[in-house]
């Protein structure tokens, strides 16, 4: 990221208002940044270190994009998007999965992220598109199948050297962590993960722009059906990608113009990432009055007596 004169300018304000009196308030930050790695805008400060949870699958997703796996196994944007997804363990998410791990000849018991409680595999676990596409490029490369979430396994080198590149710094300095999956998640500046989702739309790499079609083209493999993610890229209809991270964190772009914004709230809570990714897609253009009054809808509106409101809005540098 290009440091400008200034990095920060106010957060904005997430309010819950109960028929219209504040009940409670959550505090977040964002930063939109280009192709390029310059830092556009900003609400709060750019330079704070987020962890970017399953916001990286993506450029995680790389790892299958680069080494020819899609090619060796004959796996097609379906199954590219599942790997980027983070899905409901709804059937035909969990189909995808398992068409991915079958066109490889890979067993599901090979699957390292958790089951869920109540369900009866890993399959249905949200990070399994994920760690299928890991378990691809293992079996492509001839990588060992049983250790690929260790961080000096082959496969997360290669995801954490691709994304180092693309941020323009060496690997050793992004500093790692173990997801709730298991697989490493990394700890990002919030205008670094900007700039990610500004490469990841740019059109610039033909393996991202595949990852970003994949995405679009099929919406309802990223997150389900009322889901914000899935909702967003349909009612957008190609124009924007969007991917959600655990606690609080959310990322879009614009395809085909280079920029990227990234969000996240202080506190963790969803419901505010979604507002206010709503109120700064209205603000910069993003979307149609329609598209936001129908987000506003689904996820502004709690219920009849109680809405969300945001408060502040982006700072030009």
């Amino acid at each position: 990221m290009t440091r400008g004169k200034r990095t920060q300018s106010p957060e904005l304000e997430v309010r819950l208002l109960r028929e219209g009196i504040i009940e409670s308030k959550h505090h977040v930050q964002a930063a939109v940044c280009d192709n390029r790695g310059r830092l556009l805008s900003v609400a709060g400060n750019a330079e704070t270190a987020v962890f970017i949870r399953s916001a990286l699958k993506p450029f995680q997703a790389l790892a299958v994009t680069t080494t020819g796996t899609l090619e060796r196994f004959a796996l097609a944007d379906r199954d590219l998007a599942i790997i980027c997804s983070s899905h409901k363990g709804k059937i035909e998410q969990v189909r995808q999965v398992f068409n991915v791990l079958w066109h490889c000849d890979v067993d599901p018991s090979a699957l390292q992220c958790p089951t869920p409680v109540g369900k009866r595999s890993p399959l249905e676990y949200n990070c399994s598109g994920k760690h299928a596409g890991m378990l691809a490029v293992c079996q492509q490369r001839n990588w060992p199948l049983n250790s690929y979430l260790q961080r000096n396994h082959p496969v997360q080198r290669l995801i954490l050297t691709k994304v180092a590149e693309l941020l323009r710094m060496p690997a050793e300095e992004i500093i790692t962590a173990r997801d709730d999956c298991g697989a490493p998640t990394y700890f990002l500046q919030l205008g670094q993960i900007a700039s990610l989702y500004a490469q990841l739309s740019s059109g610039d790499s033909l393996d991202m722009e595949r990852i970003a079609r994949a995405m679009t083209s099929h919406p309802a493999f990223i997150s389900g059906d009322g889901e914000f993610d899935t909702e967003l890229m349909r009612l957008t209809e190609g124009e924007l990608v969007s991917k959600a991270g655990a606690e609080g964190m959310q990322c879009i772009a614009r395809v085909g113009d280079g920029l990227g914004l990234a969000i996240k709230v202080i506190d963790g809570a969803a419901r505010a990432k979604h507002a206010v990714a709503i109120h700064l897609l209205k603000q910069m253009g993003w979307i149609s009055p329609s598209i936001s009054e129908t987000l506003t809808e689904s996820f502004m509106t709690l219920s009849g007596y109680k809405r969300l409101e945001v408060l502040g809005e982006l700072s030009l540098l």
